[in-house]
């Protein structure tokens, strides 16, 4: 078992000892956000440590503005919008070195009579499919990249200006350049460190093309660890930021530069211990992993609502833009949706579709599912694609738009066999939900276009 960045003897002793006072509690999200309580550390222990917490059953069913919205099974007002039991993951706990005196840990979600888990919880619909795997003797390991645009605002000062005209940390693209990302180097150097604090290991900062944009990658690590990580650093990320006077946004498409993406590497391990992905075959593939990259070609389209939740996350998608459009596979070949990298036992897939905005647990959800749809299926994996996968005119597509994504959903006979049909028409809501948020909004594109000219 992963030994825990702080134990719950040592989380004893530092209450004991005045160093901790706050402990938080936190779940996860539809949307990825970290939701929860702080609690008086001595009441933590004494109380939630053996019994929990309860909280609102809508956490589960609200859009992004926290509104409650009709059409969720598992919580509504004819329901009385209960509770579910947030049960403490001890194998999460750790300090948070940018709130001082406070502890942090991750909960899964249980109903309170007994029934079981929340099915609908991204950490308990990511544990399913790593079920799944495990039963053909593979587990999961993967390593998240999340790019983000820095502004010298605060978050109060962008809401007061309709988030127009900010002050992007860098006027240029500063994509490798040290001299660029030297200027808000005091910044990036406290989110790493405050991260290994945490428990989390950094591996590196670099500029990125957009005005302001940067990334800082991670280890990877077993599947649910990866994502909690994630979720972990793009919440204390824009905490940290809004310390410094500043902002933080992972939207997939904040402006109509460059988006934000959120590679996701993936790699299976047999039951030894060494890769699973590497062989004699095409690319130095095995035969399993031939299957897994066909599988996940294969599903692509159908779970792509688990890659790209919004819809933001479709206006990334531009040719020419180093977000996929093509769903091929290639070495070493950033134009396509699948890039093998890796040498030995760190051959990997890197999924390019997922922007920052993406919920970690439901895509890597849904690589797993779709590598178990190859495996199953004994799906055979296709020609590699070794120029520019844009310009393929025969390659299948990522959809165009949130609701092409959502009818791909749902109609979706592998998404239904893989995660059940409660959690499929949970997260079809989710997006119709959106859908009909937007059809109903008159945007600035509209006003400019229409209001003195039509």
């Amino acid at each position: 078992m992963r030994k825990p960045p702080l134990t719950l003897e040592q989380l004893r002793v530092a209450v004991a000892e005045g160093e901790i006072d706050t402990v938080a509690l936190a779940l996860v999200d539809m949307q990825g956000r970290l939701q929860g309580k702080r609690f008086h550390a001595p009441y933590f222990l004494d109380q939630v440590v053996a019994h929990g917490s309860e909280g609102c059953n809508y956490l589960l069913a609200v859009d992004v503005d926290m509104n409650t919205v009709d059409g969720y099974a598992m919580a509504s007002w004819d329901r009385g919008y209960g509770d579910f039991v947030m049960k403490p993951d001890f194998a999460t706990l750790r300090r948070v070195p940018w709130q001082p005196g406070t502890a942090m840990l991750l909960a899964d979600l249980e109903w309170p009579d007994g029934t079981g888990p929340v099915v609908a919880s991204p950490r308990q619909i990511l544990r399913g499919q790593l079920d799944r795997l495990a039963a053909h003797g593979l587990t999961a390991y993967a390593g998240t990249e999340l790019e983000f645009v820095l502004f010298r605002d605060s978050y109060e000062q962008a809401w007061q200006r309709g988030y127009r005209d900010l002050a992007a940390a860098n006027q240029y693209n500063v994509d490798y350049s040290l001299l660029g990302t030297a200027r808000v180097e005091p910044l990036l150097r406290r989110i790493r460190n405050e991260m290994a604090g945490a428990g989390l290991v950094p591996e590196s900062a670099k500029g990125e093309c957009n005005l302001g944009q940067h990334e800082i990658a991670f280890r990877y690590d077993e599947a649910v660890a990866c994502a909690d990580h994630h979720v972990i650093y793009k919440n204390g990320a824009k905490e940290i930021a809004a310390q410094e006077g500043m902002s933080i946004t992972f939207m997939a498409k904040p402006n109509e530069r460059e988006g934000n993406s959120c590679h996701i590497h993936f790699s299976l391990r047999d039951g030894s211990g060494g890769s699973a992905m590497l062989g004699d075959g095409p690319a130095r593939l095995s035969v399993t992993g031939q299957r897994v990259l066909a599988g996940l070609l294969a599903t692509m389209r159908e779970l792509s609502l688990f890659f790209a939740p919004n819809i933001n996350s479709y206006k990334r998608y531009q040719p020419g833009s180093f977000a996929p459009t093509a769903l091929r596979w290639g070495t070493d070949n950033r134009t396509c949706a699948l890039r093998l990298v890796g040498h030995g036992q760190g051959m990997r897939v890197e999924n390019r579709v997922p922007g920052a905005d993406v919920n970690p647990y439901l895509a890597i959800a849904a690589l797993v599912a779709g590598a178990v749809h190859g495996i199953e299926n004994g799906l055979e994996l296709g020609e590699e694609c070794t120029g520019n996968a844009y310009d393929d005119a025969t390659a299948e597509r990522v959809p165009g738009t949130l609701r092409d994504a959502l009818a791909l959903w749902e109609s979706s006979s592998v998404a239904r066999a893989a995660f059940g049909a409660e959690v499929v028409a949970h997260y079809a809501n989710m997006a119709r939900v959106e859908l009909a948020a937007f059809d109903a909004a008159v945007t600035d594109w509209e006003l400019a276009r229409g209001f003195e000219r039509l």
